[in-house]
């Protein structure tokens, strides 16, 4: 394992190993291909760098902290838990490192419009809000069902001057939303970009994304062994599509040492149908123009899938996730919605830090793993989000 650089992938047609690529017509290639080009100059670019640098630190608010969870490590016994803090950040979510490097390629690139589908409503937020600052158009898609679990944040992305629009077909969450976006994409592809909101997609996007988000462990592995001399025992981060995670990974992959762990949704139970439990229980397909495990029907189509947390209720998952899945350099465990809720309220009551949904599942593997280990040993759990957009939904559901 030790002499694998995990730090070269994905090669140059955008595979993690036998995952990712793109599936998608020749004529759409190009596009793809040319935006690779952007990217790949730009990155370059000491003013580019300069520029996110400096967003990065003054519009975002980075580097995030990480705080030790002691009354909750107190409370569980075992292991001490630590949070890298990305609901700190402006917009509230991680989502916004990848939006801004994405407007700021979207400006570059001439683009007129940037397209993107949002779950949570999180990945909608962060890109109103880069695109207000660039200032380029924004137009997002949004299931009907998370528009309304999600109302705080349909608001906020209003009154960032972006156009949405609601999808209403099949099942009216995420994966209908990305269907509707990409295919508003393609009636100008060459004017338009889709900025889309995961480690998910055709090429450049997984690699471009993860590119963005990794400033998430670069910082995490600094911060800990700084203030630690050593790294964390475990990482947990929540995945959907698995851009939370991948951020957080991505810096400690050569670290043989340290244990990853990505917490999907078991939703309602694993032996039901209401699960989004893509790794565990899917297998290899494809879905949106990349190669990935897919969680399919008999009949080959992508599945109906469910979680607590709309922005991890997607039937495929990030390419490289697939990868190191099968490489066995990260684990993939699960929580269902239940302990999603209980984690959610034991957060916020005990450390007074209230979790998105999502971040909420990593949250429920560290109260359930950290009584098992030792009081000398870490775990690491990203926060990816703030429940602010859930609370209004959980107080209901609660009766609160």
């Amino acid at each position: 394992m030790s002499n694998f650089q995990y730090a070269e992938m994905p090669d140059a047609e955008g595979y993690f190993g036998e995952y990712g690529g793109q599936i998608i017509p020749p004529e759409l290639q190009q596009v793809m291909n040319d935006i690779d080009k952007a990217y790949e100059e730009i990155r370059q670019t000491e003013a580019f760098q300069n520029e996110l640098k400096t967003l990065f630190a003054d519009y975002i608010g980075r580097p995030s902290p990480i705080f030790h969870a002691r009354r909750l490590s107190e409370k569980l016994g075992g292991a001490q838990i630590y949070l890298k803090r990305e609901d700190l950040n402006h917009t509230g979510a991680h989502k916004i490192n990848h939006c801004l490097g994405e407007a700021l390629l979207a400006k570059y690139m001439g683009k007129t419009k940037v397209i993107a589908e949002t779950g949570a409503g999180q990945h909608g937020v962060a890109l109103a809000t880069a695109c207000a600052l660039v200032g380029i158009p924004c137009e997002i898609h949004m299931g009907q069902v998370d528009i309304e679990k999600e109302h705080p944040n349909v608001v906020k992305m209003k009154i960032l001057g972006c156009n949405l629009i609601p999808v209403t077909r099949g099942t009216a969450t995420l994966k209908d939303a990305v269907d509707s976006a990409f295919e508003e994409y393609l009636k100008d592809p060459q004017n338009f970009i889709y900025a889309i909101g995961s480690v998910v997609g055709p090429h450049p996007f997984p690699k471009m994304v993860r590119d963005f988000q990794s400033i998430i462990g670069m910082e995490a592995r600094e911060q800990f062994l700084s203030r630690h001399g050593k790294l964390p025992d475990y990482l947990a981060a929540c995945v959907g599509g698995g851009c939370n995670a991948i951020g957080l990974f991505t810096a400690f992959l050569e670290d043989e040492a340290v244990k990853m762990v990505g917490i999907e949704p078991a939703g309602k139970g694993l032996d039901t149908d209401k699960h989004s439990a893509t790794l565990t229980l899917g297998k290899p397909g494809q879905i949106h123009g990349m190669k990935c495990y897919v969680l399919e029907t008999e009949e080959g189509e992508p599945m109906p899938v469910h979680s607590i947390a709309s922005g991890l209720d997607y039937p495929g998952v990030g390419p490289q996730h697939a990868y190191l899945k099968d490489l066995g350099r990260v684990q993939y465990d699960t929580a269902t919605d239940q302990e999603c809720l209980d984690a959610f309220i034991t957060l916020s009551r005990v450390e007074g830090i209230i979790p998105a949904l999502e971040s909420s599942h990593a949250v429920a593997w560290a109260i359930r793993t950290a009584p098992t280990l030792n009081s000398d040993q870490t775990i690491l759990v990203n926060i990816s989000g703030r429940g602010d957009k859930d609370a209004d939904y959980v107080a209901d559901l609660l009766g609160l």
